[in-house]
């Protein structure tokens, strides 16, 4: 059972679909693991073994009972977070 402060990312390797999730332990786990599915999906296109694909990924935070949209008071979402700490 997750507690407040559990952190997950999600991916979606072709829009639309179910998101895949794994559980993280801190932010540069999530920013690592995010990073490596976008390369793996570049690598796949590359290599002919993926065709075309529209993926999409995020991390979300548990808080009160639901997970949400990681965010925090200096970054809206992960995305802005690995935009300026590349």
């Amino acid at each position: 059972m997750p507690k407040d402060g559990d952190l997950q990312i999600w991916w979606i390797p072709q829009v639309p679909m179910k998101a895949f999730l794994v559980p993280v332990k801190n932010i540069d786990e999530a920013v690592l693991l995010l990073n490596t599915l976008a390369l793996y999906d570049l690598f796949q296109l590359h290599n002919n073994i993926k065709p075309d694909y529209s993926n999409v990924g995020g991390l979300n935070m548990f808080e009160d009972g639901e997970w949400m949209e990681w965010n925090n008071d200096d970054y809206e979402d992960i995305r802005e977070y690995m935009s300026n700490n590349s």
